[in-house]
Order: structure tokens, then C-alpha cells, then sequence
């Protein structure tokens, strides 16, 4: 055999070892070298199995929908105060007094809106309780949140509360009572 030079040792060696590594790599492709934006990504990646947080947000966003759903109406409650109204034509007698025409006509209808304004409310106000506590239950290593979700699910439950507010004053007749028939 013909005895290889220094520079044909090295250079042999080093190709051999350029191909074992790829042959390696080939083998397992998740062990490949990083490049600067790999190395980015997984800095701010979640370790695999870890909930992303997405459910908590998509809560907290309809707990704030609802909420504001609960302020404004919505179409349930607007036909079934329509409902009502209609109930309250067909009950009530042509030679009805003025109050009872009042209360069978509008009030129940105005009660139902309430009713339903107050659901709207009360489903808003617990579900953005439930994100808030969410954590708390949740992996032990994982408790924070980011803090759109938190403020998003703060102002569910906030409009929730005041929905829940108004609906009751207003079923009661707190608020915006019927009018007194003379």
C-alpha cells in the first residue's frame, strides 16, 4: 500500500468524518444543528405536552362578549320579549283595565328581557371567573397567564356583574318600572 501524505491523512479523515455526521443526521433529523432562528423559536417555545393557553383566551373573549350581549340584548331575548308580547295581546280581554293591559302586554315582556339580559350576564360572569381561577387548577408548573387573557376575562366578569346589576334592578322594577296606569 502507498503511504499517505500528512495533508491526505487529514483530508481523508475529515471527509470521513463529514459523512458519518450526515449519515448520523439522516438517521435522526431532530438532532440536526440549529440555526439562529431555530435557537429563537425555542427559546419562547412551550415544552411539548404544555397547554398553549388558547382555550383560556377564547373564554375570556366570550365571557367579555357576553357580557356586553347582556348590556345591549340579544336576538334570544328580543323574540321572546316579542313572544311575550304577543302572549300578552292574545290573554287580555278588549274590555281589560288599563293596568292589567299594561302589565299582560308589556310587562311581561319587559320582565323576559330582563330574564334573558340576565342570563346573558350571569353565563359571562362565570365564565370569566372560570379563566381567572383556571390556573390555580392546573399543571404545577404552569400557573401565569398572559395578561390579555386576564384582562379580557376582568372585563367579562366585570360586565357581567353590572349586567346582572341591571337585570335585576330592572326586573324588579327598580329601574325602569312599568308607568301607572291613571
Amino acid at each position: 500500500m502507498a503511504e499517505k501524505t500528512e495533508d491526505e491523512t487529514e483530508t481523508g479523515t475529515a471527509a470521513a468524518t463529514a459523512v458519518e455526521a450526515d449519515a448520523q443526521t439522516a438517521e435522526r433529523p431532530e438532532e440536526a444543528v440549529a440555526g439562529p432562528e431555530d435557537t429563537a423559536a425555542e427559546e419562547h417555545a412551550e415544552p411539548a405536552g404544555a397547554p398553549s393557553g388558547t382555550g383560556q383566551g377564547a373564554a375570556a373573549v366570550v365571557s367579555a362578549a357576553l357580557g356586553l350581549v347582556s348590556l345591549t340584548g340579544g336576538w334570544p331575548g328580543t323574540v321572546a320579549a316579542a313572544r311575550e308580547t304577543l302572549v300578552g295581546q292574545l290573554r287580555t280581554a278588549a274590555d281589560a283595565s288599563v293596568a292589567t293591559q299594561i302589565k299582560e302586554v308589556y310587562g311581561d315582556a319587559w320582565n323576559t328581557t330582563a330574564l334573558w339580559g340576565g342570563l346573558f350576564a350571569l353565563v359571562a360572569l362565570i365564565t370569566g371567573v372560570v379563566v381567572l381561577v383556571r390556573p390555580a387548577f392546573g399543571a404545577p408548573g404552569r400557573t401565569a397567564q398572559a395578561p390579555w387573557t386576564r384582562s379580557v376575562a376582568w372585563a367579562g366578569v366585570t360586565l357581567g356583574v353590572i349586567g346582572l346589576l341591571l337585570a335585576v334592578l330592572t326586573y324588579t322594577g327598580v329601574l325602569l318600572g312599568l308607568p301607572a296606569a291613571a
